[in-house]
């Protein structure tokens, strides 16, 4: 992400909106999802299976936060809940907003959490990005994609035709700060988002969005990381 200048969501909008990095970035990320599709998805998926439970088998692993604290679903919630908003507040208060926000960017986290909504009642299943790289991938392939995961590719192809009308109709959505970002960069980190995402079973919006949503402790941990390795890259890059 920090090499692209996106995530495997954003370089969708880019290309809508027309930002120059976007197109490099999503050619890596489309030749990331080959790569996988192709080869790396059956090497390093492969697990033995698992022994059958027996009465001596120890309890299966917690999956979700509030299971792996011992804690009600509606009190980790409330938790949760409560410090995001204090979080909010204090970005609000004690941050700066960029100039290339258009609007307010808690709004925009709420719109968010509109188009999860909106996904889950027009195609009733979460929002996630990578997948749809990775299908695109089998496709170039040869191989065949299953037709109820069209979807995927579709909701995909959406974001790039939405972001390019609504930078149209509404022309300050579309005046996007030149992130210097060369091409060389911004596909090679189009490709690692793309490999990294799909090893880790999905990307900024399938664990940071649908993810945390469900209370997920990978995705809790995989959204860490994420951050934790950006930041880093970040202070390396300056």
């Amino acid at each position: 992400m920090m090499l692209s200048g996106a995530c495997p969501g954003t370089v969708l909008a880019q290309l809508g909106v027309g930002v120059k990095s976007g197109v490099y970035a999503f050619a890596g990320a489309s030749l990331a999802g080959v790569v996988w599709s192709g080869f790396l998805k059956k090497l390093l998926t492969q697990c033995p299976a698992p022994a059958k439970a027996d009465s001596s088998s120890p309890a299966p692993k917690a999956t979700t936060v509030h299971e792996a604290l011992g804690i009600s679903k509606g009190t980790l919630l409330l938790g949760l809940e409560a410090m995001f908003v204090g979080i909010v507040i204090a970005a609000a208060k004690f941050t700066e907003v960029g100039p290339e926000a258009k609007i307010p960017p808690y709004y925009g986290g709420m719109l968010i959490a509109g188009a999860q909504l909106l996904s889950l009642i027009v195609r009733g299943c979460l929002i996630g990005m990578s997948t749809s790289y990775e299908e695109v991938g089998a496709w170039l392939l040869g191989g065949r994609v299953v037709p109820e995961k069209y979807r995927n590719i579709l909701f995909s192809a959406g974001v790039v035709v939405g972001s390019y009308f609504l930078s149209h109709a509404v022309p300050k959505f579309g005046e996007v700060s030149d992130v210097v970002v060369s091409p060389l960069s911004a596909a090679v980190g189009g490709f690692l988002m793309i490999l990294g995402s799909r090893m880790a079973g999905g990307c900024t919006s399938g664990h940071g969005i649908s993810g945390i949503s469900l209370l997920s402790v990978s995705s809790f941990l995989t959204v860490g990381a994420t951050f934790a390795a950006g930041g880093l890259m970040g202070l390396l890059m300056g």
